[in-house]
C-alpha cells in the first residue's frame, strides 16, 4: 500500500511518499480500500510538532477516509465486501488502504462520491457536537463562525441554516461573496476589521447567541465578549498558533499567553457557558459518534447538507495539499486521493 509519512518536523516538503505492506483486518475490523482522505488542521499542526495528541513522529497521520471496503475481520456484521463506506481514523488516514474498528465505519450516500464523503466525518461531527449535541441551536438565534469558508466553517454555516439559526462569518474579502451566496448573513475581513466590534454594531451591542472559534490565542478573549446573556462559546482549535508553514515555537507561546483565563463568577454574573471541543479525546464515547454521524448522513442523503470539497490532491501531492491550506486559499474541505 502507499502511505504519506510525516518523517520529522518540519515545512510541507518534508512529507514523504512511501510503501509498505497491505494490512489484514484484526477481529472487529473492516479494511477500506481508500478512495479519498480528509486533510484536518490537525494534521498540520502534527507536521509542526504542535500537536500533542499526534503519534511520535515518524508517523502516518489523517482522521477519515472514504472507499470501498475488501476484507472483513472477524466478528463484524452489517457490512459487506463492495460496500462505498466512510471510515473515521484514530491516525493512519493517510494511506490507500486502512483498517477501522467497524463502529466507525459507516455507508455512504448513493449520491456522494468517495471525494465528498471524505470531507464529512472530522467536519460535520465538530461542528454538529458543538451547535447541536452541546449548544442546542435554534431558529432566530445569531452564530458567529470563525473561519467560515473552512471545513468546520462551512458545515456549520449549512447546519444552522437547517436549524433557521443567522450566520455571522468570518473569511478573507475574497471569500465573503460566495459565503453570501450560501446564506451566510453578515461577513467580517478578519483581516482589515475588528469583530468584536463589527458584532457589537450588528447586534446594536447585544451580542450573538453562539460563538465557534479555532482561531485562539487574543480571539478566545474577543469571542467571549461578544456574547449576549445565556451566550455560549466554543473553542475547539488553535490556528493563530501556526502562523506560517515553519514552527515557530515564539508564536506558539505568545498564543497560549494570550489565552484568557475563564472565571466561574463571571461565567455566572454574565450568564455565558464556554465549552471546549476535542473530536480525538471522544473515541471512548464511539456509539455516540457512530449515531450522531448516522443522523449527519441521513440529512446528506435526502438533500439537506451538501459537500464543500475546494480541492483534491494526489498523495504524491501531499505537501502542496498542506501549503494550500496553511496559505488560506482553500474554500472547504482540502482531500488527499490515491
Amino acid at each position: 500500500m502507499k502511505q504519506v509519512w510525516i518523517p520529522k518536523i518540519g515545512e510541507p516538503e518534508v512529507l514523504e511518499l512511501r510503501e509498505a505492506q497491505d494490512p489484514e483486518p484484526k477481529a472487529g475490523e473492516v479494511r477500506v480500500r481508500v478512495a479519498a482522505s480528509g486533510i484536518n488542521f490537525a494534521d498540520i499542526l502534527a507536521r509542526m510538532g504542535l500537536y500533542p495528541d499526534a503519534p511520535k513522529l515518524p508517523a502516518v497521520v489523517g482522521y477519515e477516509v472514504a472507499g470501498v471496503v475488501d476484507a472483513i475481520g472477524e466478528g463484524v456484521d452489517g457490512l459487506c465486501e463492495g460496500d462505498r463506506v466512510v471510515a473515521m481514523t484514530r491516525f493512519g488516514g493517510y494511506a490507500d488502504i486502512v483498517c477501522a474498528p467497524h463502529q466507525t465505519v459507516q455507508r455512504l450516500p448513493e449520491a456522494l462520491d468517495f471525494e465528498g464523503g471524505a470531507s464529512i466525518p472530522v467536519n460535520f461531527l465538530t461542528a454538529w457536537l458543538m451547535l447541536v449535541r452541546l449548544g442546542r441551536v435554534r431558529s432566530g438565534e445569531r452564530v458567529l463562525v470563525h473561519a467560515c469558508a473552512g471545513g468546520v466553517g462551512l458545515a456549520a454555516v449549512q447546519i444552522c441554516r437547517h436549524f433557521g439559526a443567522e450566520v455571522i462569518g468570518t473569511a478573507s474579502a475574497s471569500k465573503h461573496e460566495r459565503l453570501r451566496t450560501m446564506g451566510v448573513a453578515e461577513c467580517i475581513d478578519y483581516r482589515t476589521q475588528d469583530f468584536e466590534k463589527v458584532v457589537a454594531d450588528l447586534t446594536g451591542g447585544k451580542g450573538v447567541d453562539i460563538v465557534l472559534d479555532a482561531v485562539g490565542g487574543e480571539s478566545f478573549a474577543k469571542s467571549y465578549r461578544c456574547l449576549d446573556s445565556l451566550g455560549r462559546l466554543f473553542v475547539f482549535g488553535v490556528s493563530s498558533m501556526a502562523p506560517g508553514s515553519r514552527r515557530r515555537l515564539g508564536s506558539a507561546l505568545l498564543g497560549l499567553l494570550r489565552m484568557p483565563k475563564f472565571k466561574p463568577l463571571s461565567l455566572m454574573n454574565f450568564n455565558r457557558g464556554v465549552f471546549g471541543v476535542n473530536l480525538g479525546h471522544l473515541w471512548h464515547r464511539g456509539e455516540e459518534m457512530t449515531a450522531m454521524l448516522s443522523e449527519i448522513l441521513d440529512l446528506f442523503a435526502d438533500g439537506t447538507f451538501k459537500p464543500m470539497v475546494d480541492r483534491a490532491f494526489q498523495f504524491a501531492e501531499a505537501a502542496a495539499a498542506h501549503r494550500y491550506i496553511q496559505d488560506r486559499k482553500n474554500f472547504g474541505k482540502v482531500v488527499l486521493v490515491p
